[in-house]
């Protein structure tokens, strides 16, 4: 399936990995474009009209919603970052800290820092590519409400204690555990998905929508689940669907 929302190539260099955005082995990064697409594709079957909070329960680093609390700051109200251990969220917090003018300035005088001292291109230009990625936030509609905190997403009195912090979530974004790099801790990964849609299903607001993204040719859902809509660009399996819809999930239907 080809992009709806973001057709035309743009130059996301500013955003890659590991230049103003921080980053770490193990943590992989979320292609941009698709990041776009599918925030937009979930935006409009939600029939938003004004700024939600978008919550990652498995944030990994946090670039996935770092990247798009910069893209689309005019339609995101607050970002909710979560994951179940401590490394993935003290490279989230650094990165989510971007999304204020005062973390952006604090990294572009950390990048020319590192350019004076080493005296490497790379560096000067990642300073200049966090100017451009500041004057793109300001743009936006400036400094973005985030909270981090540490939550297994398969436990629902954790997460419900989390999302206390924030307005509750009118979208959830998440990436998936797989393969090698991310796993799902202690539980297989039909089981791992089945207890995370049972989570979200008893925490969300009924008419939340919950965009689930994976590495494959499709995410399975549990019997009776109706996807509001499913795509597939590049190596890349998405479903949408409501949270009211996850219901049998809550009651421990299994994933097929």
């Amino acid at each position: 399936m080809t992009y709806r929302f973001v057709a035309e190539r743009h130059d996301y260099s500013d955003l890659a990995s590991g230049a103003v955005l921080r980053s770490a082995p193990g943590h992989p990064a979320f292609p941009v474009r698709l990041a776009s697409e599918v925030f937009l594709r979930a935006w409009h079957a939600l029939g938003q009209s004004r700024p939600l909070t978008v919550w990652d329960p498995c944030c990994g680093g946090g670039y996935l919603l770092t990247v798009l609390g910069l893209l689309h700051r005019d339609k995101i109200a607050a970002v909710v970052a979560s994951d179940i251990a401590d490394g993935p969220l003290r490279l989230a917090r650094a990165n989510l800290a971007l999304l204020s003018a005062e973390g952006m300035r604090r990294r572009t005088a950390e990048l020319e820092d590192l350019a004076r001292r080493f005296g490497r291109p790379s560096y000067r230009e990642s300073a200049e590519a966090s100017r451009r990625l500041q004057a793109l936030l300001a743009q936006g509609g400036g400094d973005l409400p985030y909270v981090v905190g540490a939550a297994d997403a398969l436990d629902q009195q954790q997460v419900s204690a989390l999302l206390t912090a924030s307005p509750p979530p009118g979208l959830v974004l998440t990436d998936l555990p797989y393969g090698e790099q991310t796993s799902w801790r202690g539980a297989p990964q039909e089981a791992g998905l089945s207890g995370l849609l049972g989570t979200l299903g008893s925490v969300l607001p009924a008419d939340a929508m919950v965009a689930l993204t994976t590495r494959g040719r499709r995410v399975g859902l549990p019997a009776g689940v109706r996807a509001t809509a499913r795509f597939k660009i590049g190596t890349r399996a998405t479903v949408l669907v409501r949270a009211r819809a996850l219901q049998p999930a809550v009651a421990g239907a299994s994933v097929p």
